[in-house]
Formats: C-alpha cells, sequence, structure tokens
C-alpha cells in the first residue's frame, strides 16, 4: 500500500469498523473527487447560532453576515429561528428586504420547517414565494403506532407533492430521530415524484437505533441536502440517544469523514447533493427513540421542536459568546477536512503514469 492510500483509508476509516474499508484511490476516483470538491455548496445554518438568535444577540439577517464571511453558498433557516424577530414574524417587506441582502451577498436561502402539516407548510410556501426561496426542509411530528404515523406522513406528502408542482418547490424530508432511513426511503419510493427526496442528518439515525454509514446507504438514492454535526453517542435502555458534540472533536463518534466522502460521489453524471449545511449542535440532548427489542409496530412517542438548554454551569451571556467560537471553528474544521481530501486526490493524479 502506498504512502497516499494509507492517509486516505486513515482519514475515512476513523470512527468505522472493518465492515466498510475505504476504496482504492484511484486516478478516475480522484478526479471525480476534485470535480465533486469543486462543485460542492457549503452553507450555514441558523441552529449553531441559536441561543443568540433566541436572546436576540444575533438578528436572522446577521446570519447571511456571517455566510458571506467565510465565504459559503448559502444559508438554512428555520421559519421561527430568532423568536419575534424570526422570519415568521417579519412583514413581507422584511422578507423581501432579508431576499435583496441575500442576492446581493451571492447566497442562495433555504427553508425549514418542524412540520409536515398542511397549515405548516401553507405558511412556509408563502414565505418562500415572497422571498423567492425554492427548497424547504420538513419533518414529521407525530404520536401513535408506526404504522400509522407513516399513514400520516404518507398523505402529508401528497400534498407537499402538489403543493411543490403548482409553485416550483423542492421539499427534503430529514430523518429526524424517530423514523429509520429505510422507512423514509420506502415513503420516497412510493411517492416517486422528483421534487420530493431526503435531508440527511448526520447525526439523527442513532435515535432511531441506527448505525450512520448503514443508513446512509439506506437513504442514499433520496438524499438532497445534508446537515453536518458532531454527536457523542449515548447508550440509553435498549437503544442509543446523541448529545451534540463539536464535530471533529474527540467525542466525536461520528464517521464524519466518511460519511462527507460519500455523500460527495453521490450522483453519476453531477453533484445529488446540493446544499452541506454546518449545523452545529453544541450541547444538544436527543433522547432514544426506537429499541432493538421494539415490536414490528412499535409506538412512536410525540416530540417537540428540537431546541438546546443551557448547559450546567452556563450562564446565556457564555453560551452566546461560546456559540460564535464553536461556529467559526466548524466551518474551519469543515474545510480542513475538505482540503486533505483534495489534496489526496491531486497527490494520487499527480503519481499516475500517463498513457502510453
Amino acid at each position: 500500500m502506498n504512502c497516499i492510500q494509507a492517509r486516505f483509508n486513515a482519514l475515512l476509516s476513523h470512527n468505522t469498523d472493518a465492515s466498510s474499508p475505504p476504496p482504492l484511490l484511484t486516478a478516475q476516483l480522484a478526479s471525480k473527487l476534485l470535480d465533486r470538491l469543486g462543485r460542492m455548496r457549503l452553507f450555514a445554518h441558523a441552529y449553531p447560532l441559536l441561543t443568540n438568535l433566541t436572546h436576540g444577540g444575533v438578528l436572522p439577517a446577521e446570519l447571511l453576515d456571517f455566510a458571506y464571511r467565510h465565504e459559503l453558498q448559502g444559508l438554512s433557516l428555520h421559519l421561527l429561528d430568532g423568536e419575534e424577530n424570526s422570519l415568521s414574524k417579519m412583514s413581507q417587506q422584511q422578507l423581501l428586504d432579508f431576499a435583496a441582502k441575500a442576492a446581493a451577498l451571492g447566497l442562495d436561502v433555504h427553508l425549514e420547517i418542524s412540520s409536515t402539516r398542511k397549515e405548516d407548510v401553507d405558511q412556509v410556501i408563502a414565505i418562500a414565494k415572497v422571498m423567492g426561496c425554492r427548497n424547504i426542509r420538513v419533518y414529521s411530528r407525530y404520536e401513535g403506532h408506526l404504522s400509522r404515523v407513516m399513514d400520516l406522513i404518507e398523505s402529508d406528502l401528497r400534498y407537499l407533492a402538489q403543493q411543490a408542482d403548482q409553485h416550483d418547490l423542492f421539499f427534503d424530508f430529514e430523518q429526524h430521530e424517530e423514523l429509520k432511513s429505510h422507512e423514509i426511503a420506502q415513503l420516497l419510493k412510493r411517492l416517486d415524484h422528483p421534487r420530493l427526496h431526503a435531508l440527511f442528518d448526520f447525526g439523527n439515525m442513532i435515535n432511531a437505533c441506527e448505525q450512520p454509514l448503514a443508513a446512509l446507504e439506506k437513504l442514499a438514492p433520496h438524499i438532497r441536502q445534508v446537515h453536518m454535526k458532531g454527536v457523542r453517542v449515548v447508550p440509553e435502555q435498549n437503544g442509543f440517544g446523541h448529545y451534540g458534540v463539536l464535530q471533529g472533536s474527540a467525542e466525536d463518534h461520528l464517521p464524519g469523514a466518511r460519511m462527507l466522502f460519500e455523500l460527495l460521489l453521490l450522483g453519476e453524471q453531477a453533484p445529488q447533493v446540493i446544499a452541506f449545511i454546518l449545523e452545529q449542535e453544541n450541547h444538544y440532548v436527543a433522547p432514544a427513540f426506537r429499541q432493538t427489542d421494539e415490536p414490528a409496530d412499535p409506538f412512536i412517542e410525540y416530540r417537540e421542536m428540537s431546541e438546546t438548554a443551557l448547559p450546567a454551569g452556563f450562564s446565556a451571556e457564555r453560551m452566546m459568546a461560546d456559540e460564535h467560537v464553536w461556529a467559526n471553528n466548524q466551518v474551519r474544521y469543515v474545510r480542513g477536512l475538505l482540503d486533505e481530501l483534495k489534496v489526496l486526490a491531486e497527490l494520487t493524479l499527480a503519481s499516475t503514469p500517463l498513457p502510453a
């Protein structure tokens, strides 16, 4: 094994097991990887600065400044982030001003809601139309036996498909802790609609009692957006919860480099993933939802929207100050990871003999 392949293996094997060894870094693979790195679209997210947004330390429009300063391609923003200053509370003129600022900075804006219910979908569509946004993240929060929950979601997705066609929109359904990846893939395959896809979150499959790479493989044909973050896996009862940590830190149990690599390569002729979104969730606590010994039709508990309570020993002021550091560090870490992949691909091509 040459030193380039050994370095590539070490990078992609981190936090994985022997069941999924890295591929051989051939000249062909290196060329595709370089092409995808050159076309990758990296987005900011509101969640890394959530305490600031909640307490008014940062306004939603200032997230556009963050994205621009870091030379990102866009921002993904929840309708409710920022409380009274959120998109959901803005007037039509304020929404137009927000969209104009994003356009002036060369940034795309993707919207997010934590629901698939008609009233919530109608609200986000109305805001998207004013702002000129076309990409919306959704996830469901129903309670009941899995079979009933799946029926409710399927009905909601059919409404989303109709609205997507009518308003020239795309909806990406996130695997958000309670559903397994194959269950989401089953729903999307059944509807088979060109405007309905999936958002893959780096850590949410843990709570559904799945392993990251296996979950990614099951959902891969449908993935269009990605949330990147760090997670410490926490065993609970007969399942697993997760605790948000800094991406790439010693506490991060995820095979982040391998997931990023696999996601970059999705799509035959063109990149399948249109947005890699930096969603640092340090100190976020998520309980286990699915169990290893659950029945065939398990009961799915209702879950509230995601939020991060102040950790023990933190004041709001300390949390707000640290969020800025953590958000900056995530950009730096991910860029470092991307640079390493680029260097390895370039070294592979440079060391490959030219054809006679």
